[in-house]
């Protein structure tokens, strides 16, 4: 039965950004105080599958949400983990807490799917995080914060502008940014005042002036009109109108998921060599009916060692120190967001192209993007193949299905006389459930996994699959800082190292474009 455990660890809180980030799990050596006593994880032993999905809360209290997660990584000895903090009261003071030593510890809560004690120490293999929380005694002492910047909003006062007696009349309003809360009364019109000679009025553009003449000009001011067209002429005032710049990043181009290798088995890579082996049955022992007094039959049972490679993949990035200490804390962020990205695309690809050379070629062409009924086909066929290969595993049917994005679209207008088969929202008729908002699905009784990885309409494009002939097996991604006081630059490198076994290649059917 699964558990779920809960213990602390240390943090960084930076209420600039908003931001709470550190060490969220010890692993291999460090013994942990939790609500099961001393608990050890092993490297690899806690799933993340969707880091958004994993929220911050205020002492594990699911009616107290604090924010999520938005990345992770994972080094031999340790979990690491970013969250954005919420904007609201709940989360604001969170992290005045933090910043006061009042709550100064982060804690996980784990489900706890396989363990063994020894000792008196729990020793965790698989466990999948359930959430983090921001607690006031962190089970190791050093889990404090260490650093928080305080996040201001300051309104200063507004210098009124005065007129002189003369007939130059000069604005000496202060130049801060701030905003009005309410609008000022409406002034009397003033009288118009012509110099004696210029070309163009003097105006001072500072985002409180402009500001608080978009007020009077709602209200009715044609002074205050007049300033804002100036104002708004970039041309004449080239520098002078602010361009904001939002917290926001667009982003269509990072994604973490792995559809061919959530679509297979997974395994923990061997701690050390970039190979291994796994013993493999090549020839089975027969019976067969012999007559009285007959020899029996015989045949040697033979085995093989099975060679996997083990392959590294790996990225890096150079920048300038001023790029990494004088920018908004986003940069990093985004830029470990985007090579776990990068890593995650880059396996995947690795996983999908092992599958389509191993997968045995469906004897039966049918058209690029198959009908309703040779879908089917494929389906039955390919099912078929898969038992006949891996009848001799514990679990020998093809339980999934990898299409790629065209196939996807291809599926989703299936139709029975214009009712749709496999998207229909009320189904009398369906096959199965895909939704254009979904990347999963069912086909035929095949959990279906769209890979954007495997592109257009070829042999391929539609995979069959029982997870048991392939696993993927991986070690935790690292992250290498190195800073260069020559060249002012530091060069972060992210990478990890991941086999793909093909166990029985057959355990994979491919269709075969006409």
């Amino acid at each position: 039965m699964s558990q779920i455990i809960t213990f602390s660890a240390d943090l960084t809180a930076d209420s600039a950004s908003r931001t709470i980030s550190g060490k969220i799990v010890p692993l291999n050596v460090e013994a942990g105080s939790t609500n099961m006593g001393k608990v050890i994880f092993a490297s690899g032993s806690i799933e993340i599958a969707d880091p958004k999905s994993v929220k911050l809360l205020s002492q594990h209290d699911t009616k107290k949400p604090l924010g999520r997660m938005v990345s992770f990584s994972e080094s031999e000895d340790a979990i690491y983990a970013v969250f954005s903090v919420s904007r609201s009261q709940r989360g604001t003071e969170a992290l005045i807490l933090a910043e006061e030593g009042l709550q100064s510890g982060l804690s996980i809560g784990a489900e706890v799917l396989k363990s063994k004690i020894k000792d008196g120490i729990t020793y965790v293999s698989s466990a999948r995080l359930v959430e983090t929380s921001l607690v006031t005694e962190p089970a190791f002492k050093s889990a404090q914060v260490t650093d928080i910047a305080a996040e201001e909003s300051v309104v200063e006062e507004e210098t009124q502008p005065t007129e002189s007696e003369t007939a130059i009349v000069e604005n000496t309003t202060s130049a801060v940014e701030a905003t009005p809360v309410e609008a000022p009364a409406v002034e009397a019109a003033r009288p118009t005042v012509t110099a004696m000679s210029y070309t163009k009025p003097r105006i001072e553009v500072t985002a409180a002036k402009y500001a608080e003449n978009t007020i009077r000009a709602a209200l009715g001011d044609e002074s205050a009109r007049q300033y804002l067209l100036a104002a708004d002429d970039t041309t004449d005032n080239a520098g002078l109108v602010p361009t904001r710049q939002l917290s926001e990043i667009i982003n269509p181009l990072g994604t973490t998921i792995r559809p061919s290798i959530d679509a297979i088995s997974r395994g923990v890579l061997p701690d050390a060599g970039m190979t291994f082996e796994i013993p493999k049955i090549t020839v089975m022992p027969t019976v067969a009916e012999t007559a009285e007094g007959a020899a029996f039959d015989e045949t040697d049972q033979n085995s093989a060692f099975l060679s996997v490679s083990v392959k590294k993949y790996a990225g890096q990035q150079t920048f300038s120190v001023e790029l990494l200490d004088r920018t908004s804390p986003a940069f990093f962020d985004e830029l470990v967001r985007n090579m776990a990205a990068a890593y995650a695309k880059t396996t995947n690809a690795a996983v999908n192209a092992a599958l389509i050379s191993g997968a045995s070629l469906d004897a039966t062409t049918v058209a690029a993007y198959p009908t309703a009924a040779e879908l089917l086909g494929i389906v039955a066929r390919g099912s078929a193949s898969v038992y006949g290969a891996t009848a001799g595993l514990p679990n020998p049917f093809a339980r999934n299905m990898i299409v790629s994005t065209g196939q996807w679209s291809n599926i989703m207008s299936l139709n029975d006389a214009g009712r749709p088969i496999y998207t229909a929202s009320q189904p009398m008729n369906a096959g199965g459930v895909v939704a254009p908002t979904s990347l999963t699905g069912n086909v035929a009784g095949l959990n279906l996994y769209v890979d954007p990885t495997n592109a257009g309409d070829g042999d391929g494009t539609i995979l069959v699959v029982n997870p048991d002939a392939y696993t993927w097996y991986e070690s935790p991604t690292y992250r290498l800082r190195a800073e260069s006081t020559a060249a002012g630059q530091v060069t972060i490198g992210y990478y990890g190292f991941g086999a793909i076994a093909t166990k029985v290649a057959a355990g994979a059917f491919k269709n075969n474009k006409a």
